[in-house]
């Protein structure tokens, strides 16, 4: 089942059960889907992102919300930090499992093996090999300075 169809059957799901919390955080998925199809109808294709693209609407959607809980627990407001992390957990039935960072170690080193890459200059092939292969698996901004660890020794 196509991501797309996952989220629309959960937001059918959502609205059957009236859990209000669930139902608004699914609401803004498909608002971020959609503003995103509307803006790639002017290139080609039928206006409709793929699977790709809504995995990475959900990592920024995630990404925004961690930064979001982090600000209002610095500012005192727990209880709005509680909320984010609330959607974090709706948006993250949606992506697939994070990889442990043993498993990113690992992918890693292998991406690095399999293209040769000896030196900081390599980062950004590796970077890339690693986006495409595990692409809404991990995080790449945490991922990116153990990259350069392994290649600048």
């Amino acid at each position: 089942m196509a991501l797309r169809d996952r989220i629309n059957a959960a937001l059918r799901e959502g609205m059957r059960s009236k859990e209000k919390s669930r139902l608004a955080t699914l609401r803004l998925i498909n608002a971020a889907i959609k503003d995103r199809d509307i803006a790639s109808r002017g290139a080609e294709g039928d206006g409709r992102v793929g699977d790709d693209e809504v995995r990475a609407i959900l990592a920024r959607m995630i990404k925004q919300r961690r930064e979001s809980a982090r600000a209002y627990e610095e500012g005192g407001r727990l209880e709005l930090a509680e909320n984010e992390r609330a959607e974090i957990g709706v948006i993250e039935e949606f992506l697939p499992r994070q990889l442990s960072d043993d498993e990113i170690d690992a992918a890693i080193d292998a991406a690095i093996a399999e293209l040769g890459a000896g030196s900081i200059r390599d980062m950004g092939r590796v970077m890339g090999r690693l986006k495409e292969r595990h692409s809404g698996q991990m995080d790449f901004a945490k991922a990116g300075p153990r990259v350069k660890a392994r290649l600048g020794n």
